[in-house]
């Protein structure tokens, strides 16, 4: 049986994760607005993966007997700068995600609610792996900066990503 502690802090992390979906939905829509198809899909898959998460999350409520209490999820910023705010915006938020699961790790822990921890898991080496690819594509975005070829070439690249849901976890 899960905790009404942990069962809680699930449920705030199902509404960040549903937050993080719209947040990259709107990114996607602002790249959408600049004509960059590639760097929209990118936003899009990565608003898709986050919606699975959610789903993940939610699942594992149900599974382990507790309540999903669904949250309000307030309306994103629609508005951005440029394609570097937006990804660096997208790392800082991710660098959020992490800290609110090692969080949500942490308090499983010292309730010795080995099931959650043994779940949340895989939500730690996904938020790894998010880490650095913002981080890397940070990094490439400053390599473009102004320059139309090499954006072409990014917004080409991040064009080919697909969504697919992980069958683990």
């Amino acid at each position: 049986m899960i905790s009404t502690k942990v069962e809680s802090l699930i449920n705030e992390q199902i509404a960040k994760e549903q937050y993080a979906a719209q947040y990259y939905l709107a990114m996607s829509a602002w790249f959408e607005t600049q004509d960059l198809e590639g760097l929209a899909n990118y936003f899009r898959v990565q608003s898709k993966e986050e919606l699975m998460h959610a789903d993940k999350m939610f699942d594992y409520l149900n599974d382990v007997g507790g309540k999903v209490i669904l949250q309000t999820i307030p309306a994103p910023p629609s508005e951005f700068a440029d394609a570097l705010d937006i990804f660096e915006k997208a790392l800082a938020h991710e660098k959020e995600v992490t800290k609110s699961i090692f969080n949500i790790v942490k308090v499983a822990t010292e309730e010795n609610d080995y099931a959650t921890t043994s779940f949340l898991q895989w939500f730690i080496n996904e938020q790894v792996e998010e880490e650095a690819t913002a981080s890397q594509y940070v990094s490439k975005i400053k390599m473009v900066k102004d320059n139309p070829s090499a954006l072409y070439l990014f917004d080409q690249e991040l064009g080919q990503r697909v969504f697919t849901a992980d069958a683990e976890a």
